[in-house]
């Protein structure tokens, strides 16, 4: 039988769940409420630790919940935390990053709370995103495409945005109807639907994920084009297992065939299937948190591992007298390469494959370290651990890697942070990037 408890919210989790504690101290996590709400909840899972609970119905709103300026559509998938002040989301993602260093790295609370800076907000908390995905299914035998729901994974449609810049709010419904057509027209499949759209370049891109084989390429492009002004129509073909899919081609439907962003005073060269940052602005910020950190002077030699296509490796290479850059991804070392090009700079040496195997004989002054979310692979920390360097930027995506990463190097011993700066690049949702500085300890026994 279902438990009903009146609950107090005291904070957000890294999530969409908020927690609570019942009368005898359980921990419990509740979905459907705000930080400072009292609201009535159901328990729907319990064990020894802790338990689950859906909120039936809110006592009293707390002073930081409102109202939702998005959708229902947008709430459930891509604005999870929009009901809650935006001032309060800044502080709830310092508070995230400072738990998990203290419950995942066993950090003293006191020098963590030293360490780590207020959340930083570079951008707009609306329309700040480059990039949106839309996901695809077929019920009842008809194509229908929309966004996925972070609790359910359901795909709900998608009729207007508030996260891309006003004039573009409506091509999520323009390109969802045109790939409907095409895909009940021909009985195609997607993967998924990327769209990419620069407020600065005035580029638009769509990208389409599909399986390898026949496709109805120029149809595809006419009837895209004549729902939105695109500046480039793709198809990405991928095979594989799910979990370990790989990119067999890469097709120009249409347009440039790639999509391009400022970002500072440099023009980033994109390919469909590579990483950019979601934030154009935030981005920026990033850049300026490692180089502020790092203060690369002319004689440095810098690494950047993980570099993607290029994002710190070129304003590194503007200041420093050479850089090494390492990158696994092959689309991505491609566009690293392309960058490199047009951006005219001979003092970059690029290579691709593992930041393990690939990671440079030379000593670096200076190091940044931009992992995917799985973060740091320990021989890594251990390379790092090895080098001269006199700082490390190290940006992440999820605090709880990255917590653990910085207590692999407070156990190594030779750096250790000396500040850590929260960056907002999705506001309304609870991600939160973080740019790290690490110093080399001087002195060591």
């Amino acid at each position: 039988m279902a438990e009903n408890l009146t609950l107090k919210i005291e904070r957000m989790t890294y999530g969409t769940d908020a927690i609570a504690h019942d009368t005898n101290g359980k921990t419990i996590f509740v979905s459907g409420a705000v930080v400072g709400d009292t609201v009535e909840a159901r328990i729907t899972a319990s064990n020894k630790t802790f338990s689950k609970a859906q909120a039936t119905k809110i006592l009293k709103t707390g002073p930081y919940h409102r109202d939702a300026a998005c959708s229902t559509t947008e709430l459930a998938s891509g604005c999870p935390w929009a009901q809650i002040s935006y001032e309060q989301q800044l502080i709830a993602k310092r508070t995230n990053v400072v738990d998990s260093l203290v419950r995942i790295g066993h950090f003293d609370p006191f020098y963590v709370e030293d360490l780590v800076d207020v959340c930083n907000s570079p951008s707009y908390e609306w329309e700040y995103r480059n990039k949106l995905e839309l996901g695809f299914e077929r019920t009842a035998g008809r194509a229908r495409l929309g966004v996925r729901a972070f609790n359910t994974n359901e795909l709900i449609k998608l009729e207007q945005t508030m996260l891309l810049p006003k004039p573009l709010s409506k091509l999520p419904k323009s390109i969802s109807g045109a790939l409907s057509y095409l895909s009940n027209s021909h009985n195609l499949s997607f993967m998924r639907i990327g769209i990419r759209a620069s407020k600065r370049t005035k580029d638009v891109e769509v990208a389409l994920w599909t399986e390898p084989g026949p496709f109805p390429r120029a149809q595809a492009a006419r009837v895209l084009n004549d729902a939105a002004k695109l500046t480039s129509v793709v198809r990405v073909m991928s095979k594989g297992p799910t979990k370990a899919r790989k990119i067999a081609g890469v097709e120009r439907l249409s347009g440039k065939g790639y999509w391009t962003e400022k970002i500072g005073n440099e023009t980033m060269y994109i390919s469909a299937p590579s990483f950019f940052q979601v934030n154009t602005k935030g981005a920026e910020r990033l850049v300026e948190l490692v180089l502020e950190g790092l203060k690369p002077q002319a004689h440095d030699v810098a690494m950047d591992l993980y570099s993607g296509a290029g994002t710190f490796t070129l304003p590194l290479a503007r200041v420093c007298s050479f850089v090494y850059a390492v990158e696994s991804y092959g689309p991505a070392v491609k566009d690293l390469h392309r960058n490199i090009e047009k951006a005219k700079l001979d003092n970059i040496d690029a290579a691709g494959g593992d930041a393990a195997r690939k990671f440079p004989e030379d000593e670096a002054d200076i190091i940044v370290v931009d992992p995917p979310r799985a973060g740091l692979a320990p021989e890594v920390v251990d390379l790092l651990g090895k080098q001269p360097a006199r700082a490390i930027a190290y940006v992440s995506c999820d605090p709880a890697t990255l917590a653990r990463d910085l207590a692999r190097f407070a156990a190594d011993g030779n750096f250790k942070p000396v500040r850590i700066t929260p960056v907002d690049l999705f506001p309304q949702t609870f991600h939160v990037e973080t740019v790290t500085i690490l110093s080399r300890v001087k002195n060591k026994a």
